[in-house]
């Protein structure tokens, strides 16, 4: 018998035997077949060469013009012309694609190569020196020296065949061959497998065997949960439903500490001194198992993100700039609050280097911009559209805005004249910049949505309402019965699809999540008129020529029944008084008939920008509005320096602070102010009051209210975290609250609602806009909805 070692050591040596053989037949293999593949270029670059030489030879001929030979033709000419198709015969063979494909299959390594060129040879040795005989010189061919057909072909053959005609073994079969018969002499077929029963390699293999039956004490790896714990972390989730039931939270600690106890023999014994009481052991008991199940989560890579209501695949930004996108109900040109405040939104959010922006505004086909936009102003294509949002944004704010502008498909309703998304508008935000969205006007984008939650895909979501809806459905037909469904199914909507909501003024319903802050600002190029007439009213001159003035859509909601009912009052009072009015709505005419019928002081004229050079005179702004949330046109007029008459409303409250600002509450106070009005001089706006006016203040108010800083400030702490104490054990999440419950309930049921068609007529939704139509495609570029999804629940 072999000893140990020695069989150990004739296997390693029989391993490094076979191996050193392998490799020499693997590098001769390759030398081989470099070596053919260098003589294949050589052969083609030779032919090549050839027939370069003979393309000279014949222009030569032709152009040669002594006249000896014009007289009596040499013998060479002979000679060239009974060449001539032997040459063109050849050249049509190795200029086919197929020539080097057919040299290397028979260049193998066992096969001789011939390549018969004796047509050619007989018609040039009987021509040139018979002498020129002899093997190839490859130094030379190396070198650039051109070669004879009879050295190069000479050469083929003796190449091919080897010790007098004897065929021969590839050389790396060759070897093979001469290492498995050394192998055969040293060693024995005992010897071999001894050796793989004792040496390193079986010592490895049964080691890494041991390691998988090892028992679960004994292993590194974290052991799974058993039954018992289970069991255990069950019981406690379960404590507030037990709790109702009648089973007491000692109960459910007793029987969570009978469950772990054979655990807690073995984990807390190290923790727990002798002392401690059985409150202190059940509190160590449940921390004990939180982080039993975080290791397991751990050890199996899981990261817990949620339950079943929770959302399970949310965005983690991988840079360090945050991802906003601000979603909204109108666009521009239609000139309304959820067009224009978004756009200045994103454009001062946009200077901040910590977020990139995008802003999703609707895209409507062009039956429906004959409809919306003002002037006949339409659009071919998103790109045209885009082009005259930025243009328009770039005249009023001075800079350029680095932001995105990104489309959704919408309809426009003609009963409640505003836009209704079609199809799901979260699919229009790419899941890599899902993380931070706003929402302009939540439950208008949320009424008939039908798509994924807005809270499982973002990280965090802010609604900001800025309509008074409710308001105006009270003047509709059966207004108090439907505004009683809109204020329900506005709070739902809201509460299931935001975690902050922001009211500009406490005129809106209060909604769940809310706080009231105004986050509107000014346009800058008023703040520039206003301090325009400042600086003309500090040398003394004029900056007011005209008196009152109202501007506004010419819709009866927005303040036009009030004005016309003041005015109808207080005629005697206000004798003499003239107000010019700017506006083009839906209601023109009923207001300019009404107006007329009651023989009201009333100059109504066309619609145009409040910035417009023909406003800029006027001392006067009066908006007795009531439906408005925060209007624009107050803010504005007075970021112009002008007094602006208003009702003492909530929607007024952030303007009462301005000195210019006069709030009236009966019909005989309007009547005073607007006569202290024309009688007195504005007072100039102080720097803080412009200030508070800008948008970059309303930024700053839209940052902290909407916890925006807060989220941004965790997220740089968990980095920093993350960076200083490496991978952290945390504890596993317990099951969702009530409320995320709650809310996540009703995102389902509206889910279920809204992906009913006949539910959603029901409701006053506009048909087929549960997904978008073929129009939206070609516009847009968009896959069918079929394609975009597949399979449809409902």
């Amino acid at each position: 018998m072999v000893s140990d070692s020695a069989a150990s050591s004739s296997s390693s040596n029989a391993f490094s035997f076979i191996s050193k053989g392998w490799r020499e037949v693997k590098d001769s293999a390759d030398a081989d077949l470099q070596l053919m593949r260098d003589r294949a270029n050589s052969f083609k670059n030779l032919a090549t060469s050839f027939d370069r030489e003979l393309e000279n030879f014949f222009n030569s001929a032709s152009t040669f013009s002594v006249p000896a030979i014009r007289s009596s033709p040499p013998a060479e000419i002979d000679f060239v012309k009974k060449l001539k198709p032997k040459l063109s015969e050849f050249r049509r063979a190795y200029s086919s694609p197929d020539f080097s494909k057919k040299v290397l299959e028979k260049w193998g390594p066992s096969s001789r190569i011939r390549i018969d060129l004796s047509a050619i040879r007989n018609a040039i040795v009987s021509e040139v020196d018979e002498e020129r005989d002899g093997v190839i010189d490859l130094d030379r061919l190396r070198r650039g020296r051109r070669l004879t057909f009879r050295e190069f072909w000479g050469e083929w053959k003796g190449d091919g065949e080897a010790e007098e005609g004897r065929s021969r073994d590839w050389e790396p079969i060759r070897v093979l061959k001469t290492r498995l018969k050394d192998f055969e002499k040293r060693n024995s077929s005992t010897e071999i497998f001894d050796g793989f029963r004792n040496n390193e390699f079986m010592e490895k293999l049964k080691s890494s065997l041991k390691s998988i039956c090892k028992e679960p004490q004994e292993s590194k790896e974290v052991p799974p949960l058993d039954v018992p714990e289970l069991l255990a972390y069950l019981v406690r989730q379960s404590g507030p439903f037990l709790d109702q039931l009648g089973v007491k939270k000692d109960i459910c600690d007793k029987i969570v500490e009978s469950l772990c106890s054979k655990r807690r023999n073995q984990l807390l014994l190290r923790s727990l001194s002798p002392g401690e009481s059985l409150d202190v052991e059940n509190e160590n008991i449940n921390d004990e198992l939180d982080l039993r199940i975080a290791s397991v989560l751990q050890s199996t890579g899981h990261h817990y993100e949620g339950g079943f209501w929770t959302d399970h695949t949310k965005h983690i930004p991988s840079d360090q700039k945050r991802h906003v996108a601000i979603v909204t109900t109108a666009s521009l040109p239609w000139m309304t609050g959820t067009a224009v405040n978004p756009l200045f939104r994103a454009a001062y959010l946009a200077q901040s280097a910590k977020q990139n922006v995008t802003l999703l505004v609707p895209w409507l086909c062009k039956s429906d911009q004959e409809l919306v936009y003002p002037n006949n102003l339409t659009f071919s294509s998103a790109e045209e559209q885009e082009s005259y949002i930025r243009n328009w944004l770039e005249e009023r704010v001075g800079f350029k805005a680095d932001f995105q502008i990104s489309f959704y498909p919408g309809k426009f309703s003609k009963e409640r004249r505003s836009i209704i998304p079609a199809g799901d508008t979260s699919q229009f935000i790419p899941s890599k910049n899902a993380d931070i969205a706003i929402l302009e006007e939540p439950e208008h984008l949320n009424w008939y949505h039908h798509g994924r939650r807005w809270t499982d895909k973002f990280n965090h979501v802010v609604g900001i309402v800025h309509t008074n809806y409710l308001e105006y459905i009270k003047r509709e037909k059966n207004g108090a019965l439907q505004a009683f469904f809109v204020k329900h199914i506005n709070n739902w909507v809201t509460r299931a699809y935001c975690h902050k909501v922001l009211r500009l003024s406490a005129a809106t319903q209060d909604l769940p999540k809310s706080i009231v802050c105004n986050v509107h600002g000014v346009n800058p190029k008023f703040l520039k008129i206003g301090e325009k007439i400042a600086a003309e009213r500090e040398i003394g001159q004029q900056a007011f020529s005209k008196g009152a003035y109202f501007l506004g859509k010419m819709v009866w909601a927005k303040g036009y029944r009030e004005l016309i009912d003041l005015l109808a009052k207080n005629k005697s009072g206000l004798d003499g008084f003239k107000l010019d009015v700017f506006g083009n709505g839906e209601d023109a005419h009923e207001v300019q008939t009404a107006a007329k019928r009651l023989d009201l002081n009333l100059n109504f004229l066309k619609g145009r920008d409040h910035a417009d050079d023909s406003l800029h005179r006027y001392k006067v702004f009066i908006n007795p509005s009531i439906s408005d949330v925060l209007c624009t046109a107050t803010a504005e007029a007075l970021a112009m320096g002008k007094f602006v008459v208003c009702a003492d409303h909530p929607s007024n409250e952030f303007f009462r602070s301005f000195p210019n600002c006069l709030t009236y509450k009966t019909s005989e106070d309007f009547i005073a102010r607007v006569k202290e009005a024309l009688e007195n001089e504005p007072q100039p706006l102080t720097p803080e009051q412009r200030y508070n006016l800008s948008w970059e203040a309303a930024t700053q108010r839209f940052m902290e209210f909407s916890e925006l800083d807060r989220v941004l400030n965790n997220k740089e702490e968990g980095e920093k975290l993350g960076r200083t104490s490496g991978k952290l054990m945390t504890k596993s999440v317990s099951m969702p609250s009530l409320t995320e419950m709650v809310d996540g309930g009703l995102a389902f049921a509206h889910y279920c609602l809204t992906g009913n068609e006949f539910l959603r007529r029901c409701t006053g939704a506009i048909p087929g806009t549960r997904d978008y139509d073929k129009q939206h495609c070609k516009d847009l570029h968009l896959l069918p909805p079929q394609v975009e999804n597949p399979i449809y629940g409902w």
